[in-house]
C-alpha cells in the first residue's frame, strides 16, 4: 500500500481528504504542522509516494520543507493546495519540481485525477531510480574483474574517467575484451548515471536504418515512415550514447555524426527544425582506428573529436592471471542461472585453461564455462566439455571406449598419438601391459612411444 503524506491545518478538510484517500486504498499519514512533517520525512525516514500539502501553514511555507527534503528522501511527487495563490510561490514550486499547484477550493474529482497522475509518475520515477541503482551495483568498478597488472591499470583508468565529465571516449581492444562492460561501468559510475544509457551496434544495421536510428525521422520522411521516431541521440539526451563497432559506420554518416556532436543539435530525417541534444559519446571498435584514418577508412576529424580519451582493453592471452578470478565468477553466474552446484575445478582443467590462447577473450571464456556448467552432473567441473581448439577432448560415451580427436587441422599428428596413448594408460591405471593390449600393440612398441612423449607408466 502506497503512502500519502497529507499536510493540512484545516481540521475539517484534513479529515475529509484523509478519509477519502484511505477509502481509495492509500495509507494516509495526516499532520497539521510543517515541523511534524519534517520530523517524519527527514528524521523518521517516512517514505511517501505522494505529498499533498497546504502551501501556507501556521509554522511556515511548505516549499521550504520540500526544498529541505530534496536529496534526503526517496522520490515523491508534491502537490500543493493554497487558499490564495501567488505568482512567486507558483514559480518557486515549479522550479523545485512540484507536480502541480492547485487553488482552494479544489473540486475533489479534479484532485483525484491529479493525484492519480502524480502517483503514476512517482512510481515510474522510482522504478527508473531503482533500475539505475541496480545497474550501478552490477556495473561497479569491481565488475571489471582480474588480478593481473593490466586489469588493475584498466580499473585505475576507469576510476579516473568516472570522476570527470568527459564528452567523448574511444574504447579499443579485441573482440570479447569487455568494451561493452567498460562502457556501462563508465556510465553507471559517472555523473550521468541517473540519465539513460543507449547502445547501438553500428555493424548490425544497414546504412539507411543506421541513419534513421541515430538521428530519427518524421512521419513520411521515407517509405514506411508512418510515425515520428526519436533518434538515439535524442533518446540518450542528458546521458550516454554507446556506439559499438563505430569503424563500420559509413563515411557520410560519420560526417553527420561529427556535426551533431560539435553543434549539440540533430535534425530528424524529413524534419525542418534542429533539436538540442546533450549527450556523452563512448565509441568502441576492435579495429585500429588510427590505421583506418591513415588508409582513409575513417574520418580523421571524427577520430580526433572522439579521442578526447582513449582506453585499450588487454586481450586475455596477455593477462592469464585474470583466469583465477574470471573462471569462478562465471561458474557462480551459471550455477545461479541453471540451478547447478559446480564447486571444484580439477588442476588438469586449470592447466588446459591456462594453456589456451583465448582468441575470443573473456567472451569466449564465458561461453566455454557456460557450456561446462550446464552439462555438469555434480559438484565437479566437467573438463570433457571444454572442447578447446587445439586441445584433445574425450567424447563422452557410456562405455568410455571411444576417443574424440579433432580432424580440423588444429591438432598435430604426434599430439593425437600422444593423447591416445595417455588416455589408454589412464584408463588402465598406468599399466603398460594392459594399455598395450587395449591398443593392440606390443609392450616394446608402446614403451618406445611412452619414452618419446615423456609419459609415466607402471611396469
Amino acid at each position: 500500500m502506497d503512502t500519502l503524506l497529507l499536510i493540512e491545518d484545516e481540521k475539517l478538510l484534513g479529515a475529509e481528504l484523509s478519509h477519502h484517500y484511505r477509502q481509495a486504498g492509500w495509507d494516509v499519514v495526516l499532520v497539521t504542522q510543517l515541523a511534524e512533517a519534517r520530523h517524519l520525512l527527514i528524521d523518521q525516514r517516512l517514505d511517501p509516494l505522494l505529498v499533498l500539502s497546504d502551501m501556507n501553514l501556521p509554522d511556515g511555507n511548505a516549499l521550504d520543507l520540500m526544498e529541505a527534503a530534496q536529496g534526503k528522501t526517496s522520490h515523491a511527487e508534491w502537490l500543493f493546495l493554497t487558499g490564495y495563490g501567488s505568482v512567486r510561490d507558483s514559480v518557486r514550486a515549479l522550479r523545485l519540481g512540484a507536480y502541480d499547484f492547485l487553488e482552494k477550493p479544489c473540486d475533489l474529482d479534479r484532485l483525484d485525477l491529479v493525484v492519480a497522475s502524480a502517483a503514476r509518475n512517482a512510481g515510474l520515477q522510482r522504478r527508473v531510480i531503482d533500475q539505475t541503482q541496480s545497474h550501478h551495483r552490477r556495473y561497479s568498478l569491481e565488475a571489471y574483474a582480474g588480478r593481473s597488472a593490466k586489469a588493475q591499470e584498466v580499473r585505475l583508468m576507469l576510476g579516473k574517467l568516472m570522476q570527470v565529465p568527459f564528452s567523448a571516449l574511444i574504447l579499443g581492444g579485441e573482440t570479447g575484451t569487455g568494451k561493452g562492460l567498460a562502457a556501462r561501468i563508465l556510465h553507471y559510475g559517472g555523473p550521468r548515471a541517473q540519465q539513460p544509457l543507449v547502445e547501438l551496434n553500428c555493424a548490425a544495421l544497414p546504412r539507411e536504418l543506421l541513419e534513421s536510428e541515430l538521428f530519427g525521422h518524421e512521419a513520411g520522411a521515407f517509405t514506411g515512415a508512418t510515425a515520428r521516431h526519436r533518434g538515439l541521440l535524442e533518446q540518450a539526451g542528458g546521458g550516454t550514447l554507446f556506439l559499438d563497432e563505430i569503424a563500420e559506420m559509413p563515411l557520410e554518416l560519420q560526417a553527420k555524426l561529427l556535426k551533431a556532436i560539435d553543434d549539440r543539435k540533430v535534425r530528424r530525417l524529413g524534419g525542418e527544425k534542429e533539436i538540442q541534444v546533450d549527450v556523452q559519446i563512448i565509441a568502441a571498435s576492435h579495429r585500429d582506428l588510427e590505421k583506418m584514418v591513415i588508409n582513409g577508412g575513417f574520418r580523421a576529424d571524427l577520430y580526433h573529436r572522439l579521442s578526447v580519451f582513449r582506453l585499450t582493453l588487454p586481450p586475455l592471452r596477455e593477462s592469464k592471471a585474470d583466469l583465477d578470478e574470471l573462471v569462478p565468477l562465471f561458474v557462480a553466474e551459471f550455477n545461479a542461472k541453471a540451478g547447478k552446484q559446480v564447486k571444484t575445478i580439477a588442476q588438469e582443467v586449470w592447466d588446459k585453461l591456462r594453456a589456451y590462447h583465448w582468441p575470443g577473450n573473456a567472451r569466449e571464456l564465458r561461453n566455454v564455462i557456460e557450456r561446462c556448467v550446464l552439462f555438469a552432473d555434480g559438484a565437479a567441473f566437467p573438463g570433457q566439455w571444454l572442447q578447446l581448439p587445439g586441445q584433445p577432448s574425450v567424447q563422452p560415451h557410456a562405455d568410455q571406449n571411444g576417443i574424440y580427436l579433432p580432424l580440423d587441422g588444429s591438432m598435430a599428428l604426434d599430439d593425437m598419438d600422444s593423447h591416445i596413448i595417455k588416455t589408454a594408460l589412464e584408463r588402465s591405471g598406468n599399466n603398460l601391459t594392459a594399455a598395450a593390449r587395449a591398443l593392440g600393440a606390443t609392450r616394446e612398441t608402446l614403451r618406445y612411444r611412452v619414452r618419446k612423449y615423456g609419459l609415466k607408466v607402471q611396469e
